[in-house]
């Protein structure tokens, strides 16, 4: 790490219609990233088109890219052209009927940092994503940047504690989550208040557990089921950047497309390690059970 502050900006997505225009609409907000100094940019969860796991459908596996592929050659010309890291999110083609969603990040200079492939994958209604994606074979390893070691995870990994404590364990400087969330429309306003809210605390408590800043970058906007057996999904927005003691830096909105500008202390996971040793006083004799599925009485 060069500096211990880091400028950064999450690209909150709105669905364009197509790649090229979605392309062209990274493009143009990572422009307006970069000029107001981010050195790191993050994008939402298959930000290249819409969510498409709204319905299983087989023609739908056309979307996919091979990695490296057009995609990722116009996202690294976009890393390169701003001089910036640019953490992506793309639905990957890696051999026949083996796709998986998965995230690439690029050096500042445009080539390939690394990716990593998302390991948790939920299969609920209107996010059917275990009929598209293969859990990933990455496991929980850091990307190491020009801006630091980066701790990417994909959206559903924000609900396991186990995935960001990997993470952390491992070296990373921040966790970063390219998300795609949102209600169902038919929702009570109650109802959605506790998912959004929930969502918000649980990744604020892996900044806190493992001392590090999160970034949460969502998508925003209401997008049809193409099956048209339900009113579709409103993504809810409200990306957010978290410092290591789950405080608020930077929040989004909930409807728009948005740049959110924070800039990260990364010195402060030190300080706060220090009066939190939470790394310390951990009880890693204890802790054989978490591999278990579930801990039944007669175990």
């Amino acid at each position: 790490m060069t500096t211990d502050t880091l400028p950064v900006a999450l690209i909150q997505h709105r669905d364009a219609g197509s790649v090229a225009a979605n392309l062209d609409a990274t493009a143009q907000a990572v422009a307006d990233a970069a000029t107001g100094g981010a050195r790191l940019v993050v994008l939402a969860e298959l930000h290249t088109g819409p969510y498409f796991c709204q319905t299983e459908d087989p023609d739908l596996f056309d979307r996919a890219e091979s990695i490296p592929g057009p995609s990722t050659k116009r996202l690294g010309q976009i890393a390169r052209d701003n001089g910036v890291v640019l953490v992506t999110s793309l639905f990957e083609r890696r051999a026949a009927g083996v796709y998986h969603n998965t995230a690439v990040v690029f050096e500042a200079d445009g080539h390939p940092a690394g990716l990593y492939r998302k390991m948790h994958i939920p299969d609920d209604p209107g996010y059917y994503e275990k009929y598209y994606f293969t859990p990933g074979d990455t496991g929980f390893a850091p990307i190491d940047t020009s801006v630091g070691r980066l701790g990417v995870l994909v959206c559903w990994d924000q609900w396991y504690p186990e995935a960001a404590r990997i993470m952390a364990l491992s070296g990373a400087q921040c966790l970063i989550y390219p998300t795609a969330i949102g209600w169902d429309p038919r929702d009570e306003a109650d109802e959605q208040t506790r998912q959004r809210e929930a969502w918000i605390t649980v990744q604020r408590g892996h900044a806190v557990a493992n001392n590090l800043p999160v970034l949460a970058c969502n998508r925003t906007g209401h997008e049809a089921d193409p099956s048209e057996t339900s009113p579709g999904a409103r993504f809810w927005g409200t990306s957010f950047v978290a410092g290591p003691q789950g405080e608020f830096l930077a929040q989004a909105g909930e409807g728009q497309p948005e740049i959110l500008r924070a800039t990260l202390d990364l010195g402060r996971t030190e300080t706060v390690r220090r009066m939190w040793p939470f790394l310390r006083d951990r009880r890693i004799d204890a802790y054989g059970p978490i591999l278990k599925r579930y801990i039944d009485r007669a175990d």
